[in-house]
């Protein structure tokens, strides 16, 4: 079980990255079709609720590595 649970473990800052990337990715692909479902003002409102959670979790698993890493 510690063998898989080392696979899902971010360790470096380029894994956090990546891991960033593919959460933008998946964020912006929803805005799309928030704004082609919600034309308007509210379409263009909840894009910018799921770019914007992209930015709160980026920021977090940066600061969790940073934290990790000070622990250490």
């Amino acid at each position: 079980m510690a063998r898989l649970k080392r696979l899902f473990t971010i360790k470096t800052r380029f894994e956090a990255f990546l891991v960033i990337y593919a959460l933008a990715l998946g964020g912006c692909e929803r805005g799309i079709h928030y704004l082609g479902q919600y034309p308007g003002i509210g379409g263009k409102l909840l894009f910018l609720a799921c770019t914007g959670s992209v930015f709160m979790a980026g920021g977090m698993i940066l600061d969790n590595l940073a934290m990790k890493r000070a622990l250490r």
